[in-house]
């Protein structure tokens, strides 16, 4: 039986981010809210936040699955706080709650959630993110966007192609 559900989107990136970053993740966020997605993340500072607070000014729904475990640890724009104790480890959890990921600029933490994403064959769209590549060659299975809008359309049309394949 098919039943419509909500697209959830990871979205990942530093806790610590210039102010350029925090434009970029903020916008994200409000684009996925408009467009009904829920989004995923760390729900700690920096792109994090940024991306939360986004997507709250467009009555957004926010998860943070934190690394320690404390709910008051989260950013003050996640409405759904899920403290692991799992420190980094909880970067898979992150990346596999969502459909597709949006990776903005990052840290190492957030390599390690684009490896756990290209590894679930997850659809990982970057924003300024890291650029990976293999024996010297570029592996280009990052998608490159260059707005946020691109990089949400991106990912929303990769989430609803794995939606449809999911079995309910």
């Amino acid at each position: 039986m098919s039943r419509d559900r909500r697209i959830y989107i990871s979205v990942i990136g530093s806790g610590q981010a210039s102010p350029t970053e925090e434009k970029l993740a903020e916008e994200v966020g409000r684009i996925l809210a408009e467009r009904g997605a829920i989004i995923v993340c760390g729900g700690l500072q920096g792109v994090m936040a940024a991306a939360c607070r986004g997507a709250k000014s467009a009555n957004g729904l926010t998860v943070g699955v934190l690394p320690g475990e404390n709910h008051a640890d989260a950013n003050p724009w996640v409405d759904i706080q899920i403290p692991t104790g799992l420190g980094y480890a909880r970067n898979t959890i992150v990346v596999k709650a969502g459909l597709a990921v949006i990776a903005i600029a990052g840290a190492f933490g957030t390599l390690s959630e684009i490896g756990h994403a290209l590894g679930d064959g997850k659809t990982v769209v970057g924003l300024q993110t890291w650029e990976l590549t293999r024996s010297g060659v570029p592996d280009n299975r990052i998608i490159r966007a260059s707005t946020p809008s691109e990089a949400v359309d991106l990912a929303l049309a990769a989430a609803h192609g794995r939606a449809a394949n999911e079995v309910t």
